[in-house]
């Protein structure tokens, strides 16, 4: 039975394209009800670099709020293949939920045609966090303290007439001021 994705626009990177290559490849030699799907969704995806990806679209590894239908909001993490771990916090690309959402960007819908021909709505709700967004945040949050001399940052600056602790007011004298009495 064909599998369709329709109503949403793929962005995959070039990373999870080749996985989902090699997982097309590897289900074509079993006969795979999934490999319609598979192909689907390769064939309409727009490859993007890795560094290039937006933080809004959901790549392997992402952790996700979605609907189902009308359904109750589910967080999920996409997987490529089942994890261990509690029950119910991951969602792999090999079934038809987790392989519609690969790609999807946040507040994009997509309809699946599950194999009992039973039509399903699924609504990307928020991407919590992404992996390459990650990456890039720490990269460039290291380059930022690059830049700064000695790894140190400027948290506070003085007034100008500030004094350091301990240090005493000198003695004013001005040109008609008895100087006093001076040492022998």
């Amino acid at each position: 039975m064909e599998t369709a994705m329709t109503g949403a626009n793929f962005r995959l990177t070039t990373k999870d394209f080749a996985v989902l290559e090699i997982m097309l490849e590897r289900r074509r030699a079993f006969a795979d009800p999934i490999v319609p799907m598979l192909e689907d969704k390769l064939s309409k995806a727009e490859v993007v670099a890795i560094d290039s990806v937006g933080s809004d679209i959901v790549t392997l590894n992402s952790r996700l709020v979605f609907r189902v239908d009308a359904g109750p909001a589910q967080t999920r993490t996409l997987v490529q293949n089942e994890v261990r771990g509690p029950v119910g916090s991951s969602l792999s690309i090999m079934t038809r939920r987790g392989l519609c959402m690969l790609g999807m960007a946040e507040g994009r819908t997509a309809w699946i045609e599950q194999a009992d021909g039973r039509r399903e709505s699924v609504l990307i709700a928020t991407v919590l966090y992404q992996p390459e967004a990650a990456r890039r945040a720490v990269r460039e949050k290291s380059q930022a303290e690059a830049r700064r001399p000695h790894g140190l940052t400027l948290v506070y600056s003085a007034a100008a007439d500030w004094r350091p602790l301990g240090e005493r007011a000198g003695m004013r004298q001005t040109g008609d001021d008895d100087p006093g009495p001076t040492a022998a």
